[in-house]
C-alpha cells in the first residue's frame, strides 16, 4: 500500500550545495516510489545566527510544490514540532482512507 509511506527531507538551507543534493533524494525517495506531494515534507534548517532568509528559498520544480517548513530550533522550536505532527496526521489519514477504499473494493 503506497499510501502508507512518507518521506521527510531535512537539509541545511544555508548551504547552497544542499539544494542540489535534495533533488537527488527527492528523485530517489519520492518520484521513484510514486509518492504524492502530500506524503513528502521538506525541512529547511537554519543554524542560529546564520541570517538565513525564511520564506525566500527558491526550490526547483517539482519540489516547489512540496510542503516546506523552515526550522530554527533557537528561535521557534515549537513550530517544527507542530508542523511535523500535522504531517504525521496527514499520513495517518491517507493510510486510513486507502484502507477504507481497499475494504470497499473487496466488499463490492
Amino acid at each position: 500500500m503506497k499510501d502508507s509511506h512518507g518521506v521527510v527531507i531535512i537539509f541545511n538551507a544555508d548551504t547552497p550545495s544542499h539544494l542540489k543534493e535534495i533533488e537527488m533524494w527527492y528523485s530517489c525517495f519520492v518520484q521513484q516510489q510514486l509518492l504524492q506531494d502530500a506524503q513528502c515534507l521538506l525541512i529547511a534548517h537554519h543554524k542560529p545566527g546564520s541570517g538565513g532568509e525564511r520564506g525566500h528559498l527558491s526550490l526547483p520544480s517539482p519540489m516547489n510544490k512540496l510542503k516546506l517548513v523552515h526550522s530554527n530550533l533557537e528561535d521557534d522550536p515549537e513550530e517544527i514540532r507542530l508542523e511535523f505532527i500535522k504531517y504525521l496526521k496527514n499520513i495517518v489519514n491517507s493510510v486510513s482512507e486507502s484502507r477504507d477504499r481497499e475494504e470497499m473494493s473487496i466488499i463490492t
